[in-house]
């Protein structure tokens, strides 16, 4: 038990364990992004279009391994060579664009055509419609979805360690080749991917429950101070 808990707070573990959130959040945040000029390009020209639905055709359609391995063997080939943790950035993020580009276009989606309406008859331009009542609305509605994609990026980014990077996965694969305990070292790894999930879930359920402007506002009237009925007993001169 000893040795499971010297595992568990050592410093070769610690170090996996920053890896693999940078790795995550890394790869996360320029899929969104990416995810999010996708969804916009949809709704372009048809070719324009046409080559979306391809990319996500392509991405979605093979796996994430495959992936890797590709971007770490093919691309030097190439003569582009990255550093193993870029490999995986660049394959973690090429993949996730697919996935956050139709969870974005399901978002924009969602919000009601009478807004756009509203807004041309105000006189706003397609950029402020899209910055000041398209997106705002559509990212509340994209958020839990995109939360469930966050902590299955950090369970998928333990593929990394086939290209070599030092994540916690590779660090347990290692110590336990070292020392052939395998169930501590894995038990190791399993804490601290158990401790980054709980984490990641907890924060994003508190920024969903702070995005719901419907619950805020149920939330402020429930505060309000209501008056009693023999207040407004007493303030009704036909009472008297």
């Amino acid at each position: 038990m000893g040795g499971f808990l010297d595992k568990v707070v050592s410093a070769n573990f610690l170090s996996a364990t920053w890896l693999t959130l940078e790795l995550t959040v890394v790869s996360m945040l320029l899929g969104v992004a990416g995810g999010v000029l996708l969804a916009l390009a949809k709704g372009g020209p048809r070719p324009l279009g046409w080559l979306v639905d391809a990319y996500v055709w392509l991405f979605r359609g093979t796996p994430v391994l495959l992936q890797l391995i590709f971007v770490f063997n093919v691309l030097p080939l190439w003569g582009l060579n990255f550093s193993p943790f870029a490999c995986a950035v660049i394959a973690l993020t090429l993949n996730e664009i697919a996935y956050m580009a139709e969870i974005v276009r399901g978002g924009l989606l969602g919000v009601d055509r009478g807004q756009r309406t509203a807004a041309h008859m105000l006189g706003l331009s397609e950029a402020k419609i899209l910055r000041w009542v398209v997106l705002p609305q559509a990212a509340r509605l994209v958020l839990p979805p995109t939360g469930n994609q966050f902590v299955g990026m950090l369970k998928t980014s333990a593929l990394a360690s086939v290209v070599s990077v030092q994540d916690l996965m590779l660090t347990a694969q290692r110590q336990a080749a070292a020392d052939f305990d395998y169930v501590g070292s894995l038990c190791a790894a399993a804490v601290h991917y158990l401790v980054l999930t709980t984490l990641l879930t907890v924060g994003l359920r508190w920024l969903e429950r702070r995005l719901d402007v419907t619950r805020r506002a149920a939330a402020r009237q429930d505060r309000k101070p209501t008056l009693r009925h023999t207040d407004t007993a007493a303030l009704d001169p036909t009472a008297r």
